[in-house]
């Protein structure tokens, strides 16, 4: 085995794409990552970390570039540590997330020749975000809003514009960006702990042309971000909230803070497969409206609602994959942990008139578990889990309640394999995994799977 050490020099083809975006390559069959290379590429690179299996390297120059790799159209790449995807042909990168669906679920779970088909291409490759998150930081010019540098707690990266951000949402971050500005505002220094401004968060609703800003400050800045409210209103006729969080502590979060409506409402509208969400501030929505609706179409295909079935919604956020398949099914139980996502999800129910909606407040397991006997067994169940999948707790919840069919909604491929082989322990075939690019660029990837009970 070689002794790699950091800092060593290699010259290597890249030979393949590793789940999060890098080149794979060998240098005498040992295996050594690289990100920002492509499939093809000769390249040169310095080692950073060696382990025991592989080593860890960044990339000091392209000599030969493969097939595969493209001109990066945006100019904070690789700086950023946003997208990792936009030197790779976009072909490439729909293979590369089905095939590693794939593979995730052969080493992880232990299925072979489970029916992966294509990935569904994006509607749009870029201009597709209705969620943006800047930081707030300090400049030669002023303060700036932009994002982390790739692998830094404490560098940042100035931008005029986002390509992942729609044309209103840059606009809308110009405009926070000059206000801060005038009003001579500090950004938020990571390291001292000291400033004002920290984070702007710009939520759109794509579908219904609806904007809603979040300015997430220190105390005493009420004064300031009130003068705002006219500014950013007069600018985007969109806007229909503008709201200010308080955040005197350490963590870089925007979540859980102490909230004041300075200007409108506290929520805006999103529209999807005929049926419109209210939406708070905080509340979880995916992040590409273009790409919601092939997602739910496929939930809808996987369910094959005839209108007899009642159906569980688990982790059913504000409701809006139940509300969906609402018209199809007979009961639509959907359970969140949530209390306000809860509370979103009745209210969505009422607005669209479905009255075969229930949503219930309470942890998936002790719901289940306490209050099964509650409603009619489910025929189909529809999870939709954060990225770390569901708990040994919940998985077990779901085969008692021994639902012919299950639809898995899956973010993180590593997770839904553990959680594909406990439902295949348990009783169930799985059918077919079909991916949807919800974030090109990036690594990410969304899947629907359907299960169906054996036997």
């Amino acid at each position: 085995m070689p002794r790699l050490r950091p800092g060593d020099e290699l010259t290597i083809t890249i030979d393949d794409l590793a789940f999060g975006g890098s080149g794979v390559g060998r240098h005498d069959g040992f295996v050594i990552f690289c990100p920002d290379t492509a499939p093809g590429d000769r390249v040169r690179m310095r080692v950073r970390k060696r382990k025991r299996r592989h080593a860890e390297a960044e990339l000091v120059e392209v000599l030969d570039a493969g097939p595969a790799r493209v001109d990066p159209p945006c100019p904070y790449v690789p700086r950023c540590g946003g997208c990792r995807l936009q030197h790779l042909d976009y072909e490439l990168t729909l293979e590369a997330k089905r095939r590693q669906i794939a593979e995730h679920l052969i080493r992880i779970g232990g299925l072979a020749r489970v029916d992966v088909r294509p990935t569904e291409p994006a509607v749009s490759q870029f201009g597709y975000r209705n969620k943006m998150e800047y930081s707030a930081f300090d400049s030669e010019d002023g303060v700036c809003l932009g994002f982390h540098e790739r692998g830094r707690w404490d560098r940042m990266v100035g931008l005029d514009a986002c390509l992942l951000a729609t044309p209103l949402g840059n606009a809308a971050r110009d405009t926070v960006a000059a206000w801060a500005r005038r009003e001579a505002l500090n950004g938020w220094d990571r390291r001292e702990h000291t400033g004002q401004l920290r984070h702007v968060v710009i939520r759109e609703g794509i579908a219904t042309d609806e904007l809603l800003v979040t300015i997430v400050s220190s105390s005493g800045c009420d004064g300031a971000v009130d003068r705002l409210a006219d500014t950013l209103s007069t600018a985007h006729p969109q806007l229909v909230g503008l709201l200010h969080s308080v955040s005197d502590g350490v963590a870089e979060t925007t979540a859980d803070l102490p909230t004041r409506v300075v200007w409108g409402s506290s929520r805006f509208r999103e529209r999807v497969r005929g049926v419109t969400l209210e939406l708070s501030a905080e509340a979880f929505f995916q992040t590409n409206t273009l790409m919601t609706e092939p997602l739910y179409e496929h939930v809808a295909r996987a369910a094959q609602l005839d209108g007899t079935q009642v159906v569980y919604d688990l982790f059913a956020g504000v409701g809006s994959i139940g509300i969906c398949l609402a018209e199809g099914a007979r009961e639509i139980v959907a359970i969140e942990i949530a209390a306000a996502a809860v509370e979103d999800a009745r209210r969505n129910a009422a607005a669209n008139g479905v009255g075969n909606h229930t949503a219930i407040a309470g942890d998936v397991r002790v719901v289940l578990r306490e209050r099964g006997t509650e409603f009619p067994p489910p025929d189909v169940v529809v999870v939709d889990p954060p990225r770390a999948g569901l708990s040994g707790g919940a998985c077990r919840r779901v085969l008692e309640a021994v639902p012919p069919v299950l639809v898995y909604v899956s973010c993180q491929p590593a997770t839904f394999a553990d959680n594909a082989k406990r439902f295949v322990d348990g009783g169930y075939r799985l059918e077919y995994v079909q991916p949807v690019d919800m974030f090109p660029q990036t690594p990410h990837v969304e899947a629907v799977a359907r299960f169906v009970r054996s036997g």
